[in-house]
């Protein structure tokens, strides 16, 4: 099966070619590196000759409001027409798990428009939703920083590895089309500020963490719910305490 595989060089996809590489299946990573560009379409025809499946874990080099919105419809747009043209029978792509919740955010509407552009491209698709990164907590602590606080909502996360996110890609990859959503989330579930409380003293990082109810999260209002899978989801097996480890 040729399975090609747009922002194949990043964390996600470089990991997904891997996989599938090692599980028999021709992987090509399609990213601006390797002559392929779904902004601009550079390469889109090329690299689709022949593909069974495309699967997107690209993502948006910007995070401000217009900019993101331009990257996901620009290139959904973009590859969709070209998968089209191709005759690719499976389209899969990843997303976040409470995108529909979390619409106050820029970054969420436009992955939202990105969902919407692919069940109505009529093209046979599946769409992942996976919790936040284990990798991923730096970056949100950072991104709530102020001076040497962080303030963050006192609410639950599940976040999983990203080693667990592409195998649950690359499964649903090589699957049928499942026409929806399904969801794929770490094994614990934490109360976020308390999760990066230890995260910080584990490090000796000074930073105090203030419970802040009206934090937002990447622009966003969070309830108690919002960041969390739902009953169907399925969960990976690595613990946070077993990856933490993996990185000492």
């Amino acid at each position: 099966m040729k399975v090609v595989v747009i922002g194949g060089t990043g964390l996600i996809g470089s990991k997904l070619v891997a996989k599938l590489g090692e599980h028999g299946h021709e992987a090509v990573p399609a990213a601006p590196n390797t002559g392929v560009n779904t902004l601009t379409g550079e390469g889109l025809a090329e690299v689709l000759r022949g593909a069974d499946v495309v699967v997107d874990v690209s993502n948006s080099p910007s995070f401000a409001d217009d900019a993101v919105m331009e990257f996901f419809v620009t290139s959904t747009t973009n590859l969709l027409k070209a998968e089209a043209e191709a005759g690719v029978k499976h389209h899969v792509a990843l997303s976040v798990v409470g995108t529909e919740r979390l619409q106050e955010s820029g970054y969420f509407r436009a992955k939202l428009a990105q969902e919407k552009l692919i069940k109505e491209s009529g093209i046979p698709f599946s769409i992942v939703h996976a919790t936040q990164f284990f990798e991923f907590l730096k970056g949100i602590t950072d991104a709530a920083t102020e001076g040497d606080t962080v303030h963050l909502a006192p609410v639950r996360i599940q976040p999983v590895y990203s080693d667990d996110v592409a195998a649950a890609v690359g499964r649903t990859a090589v699957g049928a089309p499942v026409g929806g959503v399904v969801e794929v989330a770490g094994p614990e579930a934490f109360q976020l500020d308390e999760l990066v409380r230890k995260a910080l003293a584990a490090k000796n990082d000074p930073r105090k963490v203030v419970a802040d109810p009206k934090a937002p999260y990447y622009g966003a209002q969070l309830q108690e719910d919002s960041l969390l899978p739902g009953p169907d989801a399925s969960l990976a097996e690595t613990r946070l305490a077993d990856w933490s480890a993996q990185q000492r």
